[in-house]
């Protein structure tokens, strides 16, 4: 079972061992919704599923029903706010079953963006109690690098499964939690965002620029390697022990804009070997949105 990453080569030899799998690309572009999807008929590897980060992997902004107020049922409520809301576990273990996902397969994550997408799948996977999800190491880059053959196209339709979520494997933070915990020793926030959006010197997205104070900035591109790869794990420890400065591993809670660049982070602490932590989902976009809770600047 692979629960972390996965190389080229373990996905080969997974491919012709005959064991239950699925492949996702998640390739995305937030500035081009549209591009991700183009760019998977383009090339995609055989037999993949695409999951979109808009349409499977977020919820809408809140269901309304026919009388204009939002549907208020767990399976129709988001697990999160932000920019790209989770949706609730029910609706995720809805989608990956008409995918034709089942609780018995080894599920790899790709995508072309330094796992910066395909990280969100590998996570919520992960918070549906699903632990044998793992991100194709280098992406689609590496894998046509090796030799890997690509597909064109649309895939041929699954046939529906049922896939029953189960105890969450990670853990999920509200913005409540954080305020609660705000500037104590029992949570450390990591920013994934790059730098001149967490000191607040532009913000393309969202109404407020800066970041949570306290927080301390780790730009997800900084786990990945020139060569595309994640990191040695030796060196991703070095590095996010430098950041951390003596804090413990375990009261991290990480995020970035909308809760997706946030999780390569999420994923060096783990190859690391720094353990699990926490996520704040709605992230800064969520935060923000509340003008009563601090925001600072630098």
């Amino acid at each position: 079972m692979y629960t972390t990453l996965i190389s080229t080569t373990q996905l080969q030899a997974l491919i012709g061992s005959g064991k239950p799998f699925m492949v996702f690309d998640c390739t995305f572009d937030l500035m081009q919704p549209a591009s991700g999807q183009q760019l998977y008929l383009q090339a995609h590897i055989p037999g993949a599923v695409y999951a979109n980060l808009d349409t499977a992997l977020s919820a809408p902004h809140g269901a309304p029903s026919s009388d204009g107020s939002v549907i208020a049922t767990d399976a129709g409520r988001p697990a999160s706010g932000g920019r790209h809301p989770l949706p609730s576990r029910e609706a995720f273990a809805t989608w990956l079953s008409s995918v034709g996902f089942s609780n018995d397969m080894q599920a790899v994550v790709y995508d072309r963006n330094g796992a910066n997408y395909c990280g969100r799948l590998w996570w919520m996977l992960k918070w549906a109690g699903h632990d044998a999800v793992a991100a194709l190491d280098g992406g689609l880059q590496a894998w046509q690098a090796a030799g890997g053959p690509v597909a064109t196209g649309e895939e041929a339709a699954h046939f529906q499964s049922n896939f029953a979520f189960g105890t969450p494997l990670r853990r999920l933070v509200s913005a409540e939690e954080v305020l609660k915990d705000l500037g104590r020793p029992a949570q450390t926030l990591i920013d994934a965002r790059a730098p001149a959006r967490f000191r607040g010197e532009t913000e393309p997205l969202d109404p407020v620029a800066g970041h949570i104070p306290g927080a301390l900035n780790r730009p997800f591109a900084q786990n990945i390697g020139a060569d595309g790869l994640f990191k040695p794990a030796d060196q991703l420890r070095q590095e996010f022990e430098t950041l951390l400065a003596g804090r413990d591993p375990a009261s991290v809670v990480h995020h970035c804009g909308s809760g997706v660049s946030a999780i390569p982070n999420v994923l060096g602490m783990e190859i690391a070997g720094l353990g699990q932590s926490a996520l704040f989902a709605g992230s800064w976009s969520e935060w923000c949105s509340d003008p009563s809770r601090p925001f600072a600047k630098g």
